[in-house]
């Protein structure tokens, strides 16, 4: 949402993009919104922020992330919880949902913990065999 908001709108304060998460139902703190900025890639062009060039573009380079997920888990046939250093989950969760897998229905993220939806368990188990590749949990 975030993507589509800088790409749709004129926005150049992070209180604005709090602002318009929040209107479109999404819980935004500015700290959760300079991660995700940062983790979007994104950049301040004059008065307002713009996307990077490939930022439509599926993305799958975990490396930077690597360090801050320390467990995985599954809860039930379509859920798997990730847990993370405090304050990293969001990023995270971002880069799994911008990863676009076809395997994720869609992600929920705390401050330490990420739910990852499937849509049932053969997805979740080949969610599962991507994540121990990329997190080695």
């Amino acid at each position: 949402m975030l993507a589509k908001i800088i790409r749709e709108q004129v926005v150049g304060r992070q209180v604005q993009l709090v602002a318009m998460l929040r209107e479109h139902g999404h819980v935004a703190t500015q700290s959760s919104v300079s991660r995700d900025l940062r983790e979007l890639g994104v950049a301040k062009l004059g008065d307002r922020y713009v996307l990077p060039d490939g930022a439509a573009a599926p993305k799958n380079d975990f490396s930077t992330l690597k360090q801050f997920v320390s467990a995985q888990l599954t809860a039930g046939t379509n859920l798997t919880v990730l847990k993370t250093t405090v304050g990293s989950a969001q990023s995270v969760a971002v880069a799994i949902d911008t990863a676009r897998w076809p395997e994720v229905v869609g992600t929920i993220s705390g401050d330490d913990t990420i739910f990852i939806a499937t849509a049932g368990a053969r997805e979740q188990r080949k969610l599962g065999l991507r994540l121990r590749a990329i997190f080695g949990r």
